[in-house]
């Protein structure tokens, strides 16, 4: 881990963040303040960045590649509630704030980068800035509605309708994701899902 100061590629992670969701309409006062805090940290595929249960949190930044958000039962069924790549992010923002262990994991789907900071520093410095704080909490609103209405079309929707959704809801993301990670968050066979995409491909 390194700060953004002290990074090799410190101009290019500066780029990368003036293109976040949520911190792209900073002022330069702002960033002075928030660089500072952030370290710049590297994972691994399959690594875990927060594991469910986990009292301490982090908000994170994607820089580079892919995260998903995962829950798991006690039987260590698994299911993906989301994934973040470049200009998002995740967070236990929720969790923090209702004082409650995380109640997923964050994992590295391919190797990503990260900005990440401590998340009382993160709040703190949202309370001195209510402009960020609105963008941020707008952002983490419109994520958990996403993961809400993700888990309701697993129940409602057929195989080829949950396929047809994902790709319209994120073309950007469509074609990164590994076939089997793509197929356990559409609640599919990587065969099944193999099929369907032939389908589609041949109807369009």
């Amino acid at each position: 881990m390194a700060s953004i100061a002290s990074h090799p590629q410190s101009n290019t992670v500066r780029l990368q963040l003036r293109q976040s969701l949520v911190l792209g309409e900073m002022s330069q006062a702002q960033w002075n303040e928030l660089e500072p805090l952030m370290e710049i940290a590297d994972y691994g595929k399959g690594e875990l960045l927060v594991r469910q249960g986990d009292t301490e949190m982090e908000q994170f930044f994607v820089l580079d590649g892919m995260l998903k958000r995962v829950v798991s039962n006690a039987e260590g069924h698994e299911m993906i509630l989301r994934f973040a790549a470049e200009s998002d992010m995740d967070t236990s923002y929720a969790a923090w704030r209702l004082k409650t262990p995380a109640p997923y994991s964050i994992v590295g789907v391919t190797k990503v980068r990260t900005a990440k900071i401590p998340m009382p520093q993160w709040v703190e410095f949202l309370e001195r800035h209510p402009a960020v704080k609105s963008r941020f909490e707008y952002e983490v609103m419109k994520l958990m509605s996403e993961v809400m209405a993700h888990t309701i079309t697993l129940h409602l929707l057929d195989a080829p309708g949950r396929l047809l959704r994902f790709q319209r809801k994120h073309p950007e993301l469509a074609g990164r994701i590994p076939k089997k990670e793509l197929a356990a968050y559409l609640n599919l066979t990587p065969e099944t899902l193999s099929r369907l995409k032939q389908k589609i491909g041949a109807e369009d």
